[in-house]
């Protein structure tokens, strides 16, 4: 580590750390009675001696000690465990990994409900001073446009800009690529070369990027080793970047708006009252809140606040179109419509 530290990295991304220890007496998992056969071939063991045991903490907190000799670097643990158990990757005294990666997003129910629900959950597991973090898409899960289809995926943008923490982006949701067939001949995921036929092939979304539409999208000169969507052509970075209303260009208009905003960046997360499939909340420092309001659904749906006189103005609108709107303690939302809005009181009386 500290030969690639002297060389310049800002870090390190561990790999699936959660299984860097394993028994120090080999003992074998037990059987997991709860496996039903055709599932993946790992899950009918439990891992219990060779996941996430106690000494794997030790380890990681001697790869962060040699990390703070360097100033300015990063510690990231990829981790797929449940919340409580994995904010105990943060260290006994914050003193593990910088952040270990938050992936409830990527199989959680998209509904405002259960998100509010994980956001809280979340927020409330992490230890004091624990610097929170959230994915929404990544190369071990389907495509996030798929998941929760091209008209959420402007919602999706705007809630993982805007959640208290730092986000991980993955390539190719800023223009809303979808998942890809691949067909047996095109297959080069070990998983699904190991075990085909049960559809753990990830494939599927990790094909090229996007670019441009010449040959090959853009991404290299001769054939790629994955195939490319059809709709390269017309759904493509050089596209896209000229089309006030796309979905790359509100990804760059929430990644400047979070430049420009100390809010977005250190300000605390407040979850507001809410029903059905909206999502309200604030991020506040003193005298400065941004309310986001969004539109888990399809259908309009009414936004009010028993504060009179309560004003703000729209700073970043899903559609492009409401941008500098004002708006006051009751506004409207159209189906699948996010807004960010800059407003000068607070909302709710505390």
């Amino acid at each position: 580590m500290r030969f690639w530290l002297r060389r310049g990295v800002d870090g390190f991304r561990v790999d699936a750390v959660w299984y860097l220890i394993k028994d120090d007496q080999f003992r074998d998992n037990p059987l997991n009675h709860a496996y039903c056969p055709g599932g993946l071939p790992r899950d009918a063991l439990v891992p219990l001696y060779t996941a996430d045991l106690p000494e794997v903490h030790d380890a990681i907190s001697g790869m962060r000690r040699v990390l703070d000799e360097f100033p300015n670097r990063v510690l990231l643990g990829e981790i797929y465990l449940p919340i409580e158990r994995l904010v105990a990757y943060y260290g006994r005294d914050l003193d593990g990994v910088h952040f270990p990666y938050n992936f409830a997003l990527l199989t959680a129910n998209w509904d405002a409900r259960s998100i509010a629900k994980l956001i809280d959950e979340y927020e409330t597991a992490l230890p004091s001073g624990g610097w929170p973090n959230w994915v929404l898409g990544n190369h071990d899960r389907p495509r996030l446009a798929t998941r929760i289809g091209l008209d959420q995926a402007r919602v999706g943008a705007m809630l993982l800009m805007t959640l208290r923490g730092t986000p991980t982006l993955y390539y190719g949701d800023e223009i809303g690529m979808q998942q890809v067939a691949i067909s047996p001949d095109q297959v080069r995921d070990p998983f699904e070369k190991n075990v085909p036929g049960i559809g753990i092939g990830r494939d599927g979304c990790r094909t090229p990027m996007h670019w441009d539409a010449t040959n090959f999208a853009g991404f290299s000169d001769v054939e790629p080793w994955l195939p490319i969507a059809d709709n390269y052509r017309d759904e493509n970075v050089e596209n896209f970047r000229n089309d006030k209303g796309s979905l790359y260009r509100l990804y760059r208009r929430l990644i400047n708006l979070r430049r420009s905003l100390v809010v977005l960046a250190e300000g605390a997360y407040r979850p507001l009252s809410a029903s059905g499939n909206l999502l309200l909340f604030l991020r506040e420092l003193p005298g400065n809140r941004v309310l986001v309001a969004l539109n888990m659904g399809p259908e309009p749906v009414a936004v009010s606040f028993d504060k009179e006189r309560m004003s703000g103005r729209v700073l970043v609108s899903s559609f492009a179109d409401r941008d500098g709107e004002e708006v006051r303690s009751s506004f409207d939302l159209r189906g699948n419509e996010g807004l960010v809005v800059s407003v000068d009181s607070d909302p709710i009386n505390k």
